[in-house]
């Protein structure tokens, strides 16, 4: 199947060979246009209310979510979304870009958090957003597809299952199919990175080791994939067999490109994950001494006063 003039109706067809001004260019896909100016109006709003209020939100949060929206613009809102339906390695940087850098910012800027926060309370036995909000966090559903044994396979199947299956061709002959698939990508993104982050409530709460272990589960896959598109002797994708001869690339050298950018991108949020993770454990352990500290102020440092007083009775006896 000649896939030469594919996708996007034939727009394919006379793209310039690619250099990133070109594809940095405004490319204005409005699902994602108005999908990130929504989040970030949003936010926003809920900012404004918690200050007028006299309540302090960090403004880390604020930026790590503007940032995490800017990403997505970045490779969704400009001319890159049009090089990425032709060539391989530009529809990896988007792929990894909005499954595991975008999530990750998103998920620093505790939108749920934020919502519960500035949401009013709905009254006495009625149900309000907030309140609506609650019981979703607090579901069945959402237990299951925050759970490591969903959103570790889910993570791994998201490549291999749809890069080599004819489920991929189909989505990428239309750009709602495309655009349905980095929608599926930031979803996956998010919901495995959710309990791993730990920023916003959620159903599972699991320790720092193990969000550790839960993250390094993830990641070696990507590194395989990358390296499995490196190492084939040939296209293994039909979408990308063809590429616009007026970009001047070679079908299984740019398959080769993709690979290598999956297989460095895979490393990237491991190494982010890791220093917020290490971060949070920090500020834990501080507030835990604190607490401490505050309990043995307000006691008189009596569990030192009773464990003085039980080495000295074991002294008595031993005499």
């Amino acid at each position: 199947m000649d896939h030469s003039g594919h996708g996007m109706d034939g727009m394919n067809m006379d793209l310039p060979p690619f250099t990133l001004a070109r594809g940095l260019e405004f490319g204005g896909d409005p699902f994602f246009l108005v999908g990130c100016l929504l989040g970030l109006g949003l936010y926003g709003w809920a900012v404004i209310r918690l200050r007028r209020r006299g309540d302090a939100w960090p403004v880390g949060r604020t930026v790590a979510w503007a940032v995490g929206l800017v990403t997505v613009a970045l490779v969704m809102c400009t001319r890159l979304n049009d090089y990425g339906m032709a060539m391989f390695s530009v529809h990896m940087v988007q792929h990894m870009v909005i499954s595991m850098l975008s999530p990750i910012l998103l998920l620093l800027g505790a939108p749920m958090t934020l919502a519960l926060r500035a949401l009013p309370a709905a009254g006495r036995g009625r149900k309000g957003p907030r309140e609506l909000l609650v019981a979703l966090l607090h579901s069945r559903y959402m237990r299951i597809i925050t759970h490591p044994a969903f959103t570790i396979p889910l993570f791994i199947a998201s490549l291999y299952a749809l890069y080599f299956s004819p489920l991929f061709d189909f989505l990428m002959e239309s750009r709602a199919g495309h655009i349905g698939m980095m929608v599926h990508f930031l979803a996956v993104g998010l919901v495995f990175f959710w309990p791993i982050m730990g920023v916003d409530p959620g159903p599972h709460r699991p320790g720092y080791v193990m969000r550790m272990l839960e993250l390094f589960a993830g990641m070696p896959f990507h590194a395989f994939f990358g390296i499995a598109l490196m190492m084939a002797t040939e296209p293994m994708v039909d979408t990308f067999l063809h590429p616009p001869s007026s970009l001047g690339i070679e079908a299984l050298a740019d398959q080769s490109a993709a690979g290598g950018i999956a297989w460095a991108f895979s490393e990237i949020p491991s190494v982010v994950v890791l220093i917020a993770l290490v971060f949070q454990w920090y500020k834990s352990e501080e507030r835990q001494s604190q607490r401490a500290d505050r309990a043995a102020d307000r006691n008189g440092d009596k569990d030192l006063a009773d464990y003085n007083a039980y080495l000295a009775s074991l002294n008595a006896r031993s005499r």
